[in-house]
């Protein structure tokens, strides 16, 4: 999958709950930077990148991979997915998004319940 520096930090700050602002504090940066990096009007390097993600509350996994492997998991989840009927996969990605939901609205009750306690 590819994946850009802007996307990633969005992402990152989107789960974590953090504003732009919030974010350029911790990062020792200003609102409008974080903006221009989320917006691609900057190229960031991947050591700015894997800072911001950090400050977010992620770490950034980087890893290579050979082109066209296939992971014998996925291979196995691809084929019992493809054994289902049109309607069970259905089903099985409507529950996938809705548990994805859940996660990050517990989340983010919890992020915003952490900065309104002392």
């Amino acid at each position: 999958m590819r994946v850009n520096g802007r996307t990633l930090v969005r992402e990152a700050r989107r789960r974590s709950g953090l504003t732009q602002a919030e974010l350029a504090e911790r990062v020792g940066t200003t609102q409008s930077a974080i903006a221009r990096l989320e917006a691609g009007a900057t190229s960031p390097s991947l050591a700015r990148v894997d800072q911001v993600v950090r400050a977010c509350g992620f770490t950034l996994v980087v890893e290579l991979d050979e082109a066209g492997r296939v992971d014998p998991d996925e291979w196995q989840r691809a084929e019992r997915n493809l054994a289902l009927t049109a309607d069970e996969r259905l089903v099985s990605a409507v529950r996938a998004a809705q548990f994805v939901l859940a996660g990050r609205q517990a989340g983010s009750r919890r992020r915003r319940a952490a900065r309104t306690s002392p």
